[in-house]
């Protein structure tokens, strides 16, 4: 058995890392004159390449359970659609609301965890899921009146949230199937991803298919070595070893990372509410992480 590249204790953490790196690439699709699905293209398929270049320099090998392949492959099916609407979303309406209405994946994980794993809610949880919803609609709903003719943007942006769910409950599936390397996992997400965005990538992007100045190349390639390489690449590490439900509640710091990224790198003004927003987010990532107290067995 291979050993871990970080201890498990580090899993929530280095989620929460994964995520905030992960909101960063918003701000590189905004400027990025590449359609939203060329670019998720582009992100996937040259991921895969250093993917399969960290597999052979570390000696790791494909999981040899077809059912674990096939769920690897199906996550990454599930992660370019939603890279491609959420980059629908933030051409329409901007990063930041793009970002809060994926991270409203909080509500598809939090049924998938019901209904196809058993995961029941402790009352803790539950309480931070309503208070974790209370905090995104607050930093959301400023931008939500402010562009209420950009239906398919909010629209791309709530679907995006569903596909993220699938994809990362994929990613648990295949480990249930068989424990699998990171390298390998991704390496297979990232070509089921790049393959299916290859035809509509095509039919809606032509006119924008992939990046006409050494700029728009320099920043693809860092969305990808970074973004998909290093981000999510903490994030398929850490989803394992952490409850569904709990993994929901960390990934709201990504919304929180495109409010602060908005305000001081963008300069856009962000009122009371939406602070109070954040805040009531990070309260409802610390309650959710908390663990149920065992109660002492009877002698």
């Amino acid at each position: 058995m291979s050993t871990p590249l970080i201890s498990p204790k580090l899993a929530a953490p280095g989620l929460v890392l994964g995520c905030v790196v992960f909101g960063l690439g918003s701000v590189i699709v905004k400027f990025v004159p590449v359609g939203g699905y060329a670019i998720a293209f582009w992100r996937l398929a040259l991921a895969a390449v250093v993917f399969w270049l960290l597999m052979r320099f570390f000696g790791q090998r494909l999981p040899k359970s077809s059912r674990a392949r096939r769920f690897a492959l199906l996550s990454g099916v599930f992660l370019a659609f939603d890279l491609a609407f959420w980059h629908e979303s933030i051409h329409a309406v901007g990063p930041g609301i793009s970002t809060l209405l994926n991270s409203l994946q909080i509500f598809f994980l939090a049924a998938i965890a019901w209904f196809f794993f058993g995961e029941r809610q402790t009352r803790l949880q539950l309480v931070s899921l309503v208070i974790a919803i209370g905090g995104v609609l607050l930093i959301a709903s400023p931008e939500l009146r402010h562009n209420l003719d950009a239906g398919y943007g909010i629209l791309m942006g709530l679907v995006s949230g569903a596909m993220l769910a699938a994809s990362m409950a994929c990613i648990r599936q295949t480990h249930t199937a068989e424990p699998t390397a990171l390298f390998p996992l991704m390496l297979l997400v990232s070509l089921g991803g790049a393959a299916v965005l290859i035809l509509p990538s095509l039919l809606l992007n032509a006119d924008a298919l992939y990046p006409t100045t050494w700029r728009d190349i320099g920043l693809i390639l860092i969305y990808a070595v970074v973004m998909q390489c290093f981000a999510w690449g903490l994030i398929a590490y850490a989803i394992p070893l952490l409850s569904l439900t709990l993994t929901g509640l960390l990934l709201l710091s990504e919304p929180v990372a495109a409010l602060l990224i908005d305000y001081f790198w963008l300069h856009k003004p962000i009122n009371g509410w939406q602070w109070a927003g954040a805040a009531l987010t990070l309260l409802a990532i610390y309650l959710g992480s908390l663990k149920p107290r065992k109660t002492p067995k009877a002698a």
